[in-house]
């Protein structure tokens, strides 16, 4: 039983990072100017949104239930999206990648503290993964586009 709050814990932990990360990518696309931009954090919006819906499955199936179902702030693990909305005030697209960087960097050392123990969520190891992969993509675009701004700035 033990091993079972463990896992509706980790579960509920990385839900709630994934709803701060789509409501961080939703305020985002609303600050830039940029359309590119824009376009870019809806879709990750929308696959953050995906992912949570993904692990609310698993939580269920474990007996849990997500009393975060739209992110916020609660946490301190995943405060570092206080920074993108202090970012967001700027309206500086570099800053807003910053800020955003922060945040997905947290949701990945998140993702590799549960996946430290794969045998305790061996039921949903390869969804874990899978999404831990899609956040380090995200995380390297994120990071490509900042650079690239940032040289263009001078």
């Amino acid at each position: 039983m033990e091993s079972n709050n463990q896992v509706i814990s980790d579960l509920k932990g990385l839900i709630n990072i994934l709803n701060d990360g789509k409501e961080g990518y939703d305020s985002a696309s609303t600050t830039t100017e940029s359309i590119e931009l824009q376009g870019l954090f809806l879709t990750y919006s929308a696959q953050r949104a995906a992912f949570a819906d993904d692990l609310k499955a698993h939580l269920h199936a474990h007996g849990g239930d997500s009393e975060n179902e739209s992110g916020g702030v609660l946490g301190a693990l995943h405060r570092t999206w206080i920074d993108i909305k202090q970012a967001l005030s700027s309206k500086e697209d570099i800053a807003i990648l910053s800020a955003i960087e922060t945040g997905e960097k947290a949701a990945l050392e998140k993702f590799d503290k549960v996946l430290d123990d794969p045998a305790l969520h061996v039921d949903h190891l390869e969804l874990l993964q899978r999404q831990r992969t899609g956040i380090r993509e995200a995380l390297t675009e994120i990071e490509t586009y900042r650079r690239r701004l940032e040289e263009l700035n001078g």
